[in-house]
Order: structure tokens, then sequence, then C-alpha cells
């Protein structure tokens, strides 16, 4: 028969509840998995990591990982998304911006910097894909029209008189990315003084220097 009255038991019962079981590993969300998951990639190169690599880099059991993502080339796809994402929105935003083609391409190049050392690894990713799946494949065309585009940008610059004519645009846009991609290889955040804003002028100042009409 109740009395009324509440126990002490009964007071921290309520006031500190059992936690709920957590789905999934406890200590790794959803993006944490996918940078550790991309690094390895890139450490080991993507084809060379089966699931159960990463599972065992994550300390997760399959199940786990999979309650995640579906699959390994989901994680790819996902990673290789942002990296293209980034570099058309930098575009997209360049070209609908005012000014002449040169003032746009600049804008382009430097945007493209600062995606590539904002997320380092996933462009990393794409720019080491082969097209041996139809996700890479599809990541390489999105890279294609890319280039196309800025190509298309190069040209007009040309055509204002900005930049010199004697060289082609898709190799002038290939050299300068070239020269971008490189960055991969050397530039880390964490050892180095260098921001990414300085980063994007010194690369700028490089290509124009030897692009600009004379």
């Amino acid at each position: 028969m109740s009395t009324g009255s509440t126990s002490a038991t009964e007071i921290a019962a309520v006031a500190d509840p059992a936690p709920r079981a957590r789905r999934g590993r406890p200590g790794y969300d959803r993006a944490q998995v996918l940078e550790i998951a991309v690094r390895l990639f890139n450490e080991q190169g993507y084809d060379a990591t089966s699931v159960s690599a990463l599972a065992a880099e994550l300390g997760l059991s399959k199940a786990a990982l999979y309650h995640h993502f579906s699959s390994k080339e989901e994680i790819l796809e996902i990673a290789l998304d942002d990296a293209l994402g980034g570099l058309e929105a930098v575009l997209e935003n360049a070209l609908a911006a005012p000014g002449t083609a040169a003032v746009r391409l600049v804008t382009v190049i430097e945007g493209a910097v600062q995606v590539l050392t904002g997320r380092l690894p996933q462009v990393t990713l794409l720019l080491r894909v082969h097209g041996n799946s139809e996700i890479e494949r599809a990541a390489l065309e999105r890279r294609r029209v890319f280039d196309q585009r800025v190509a298309h940008l190069v040209a007009q610059a040309q055509h204002e008189g900005a930049l010199r004519r004697d060289i082609r645009p898709t190799v002038t846009t290939r050299l300068m990315f070239g020269m971008i991609n490189s960055i991969i290889e050397w530039y880390r955040p964490a050892h180095t003084s260098l921001t990414p804003e300085e980063l994007a002028g010194d690369v700028t100042r490089v290509i124009f220097d030897g692009l600009r009409a004379r």
C-alpha cells in the first residue's frame, strides 16, 4: 500500500535513468568514420583497402561499420562528391560574379586552392582515382567538365587581351591545375605557418606572371 512518500532510491532512479544503448560503436560518429576511412584510402590505396582492414583500423565490427555506411563504395562516393562539389561551387560563384573573365579566373584559382587546403584528404583521394569503378568514372567525368568550363573562361580572358594567346586554353588549364594539384604532395597545415589565403595569393601570382599579356 502506498504511503505517498518517495524513497531516495526512487528519486535517484528518476533523476539519473540508465543510459540508452547507443546504435553503432561508441566513440565514432559518421563524420569521424568518414575522416578515418579517407585517410586510410589515401595511405593504402582505395582498391587495396578492404572493409575488414577499415573496420580493424576503426576498432569496429563490420556490422558496426555498416551502421554508418552501407558500403566502402558509399564512403568513396561521399568523399569524392565533397571535393568535386567544393570545386564546382567555386566555379559557379565565379561565373555568376561581375567583372572580366580574368577577374573571375583569379577567383576560380584562389577558390580552388582554398578548397584543396580545406578539404585536403578528399581532394587527395579525388586526384588519385583511376576510373576503376562506376563511381570513379563519374568523378573523372565531373572533373573533365570542370576543366572544360575553366578552359572556356581562359579563352574568354585571352579574347579580352588579359592573357597571352600563344598557349592553348586547354593546355593553360592543365598547367594551372597541375600546379594547384601538386599542393597535395607537400602542403601540411600543421607543419607550416603559410595560411591558405597566402598560398592562394602566391599561386595566383606565379600563374599570372607567366600568362599575363605583355
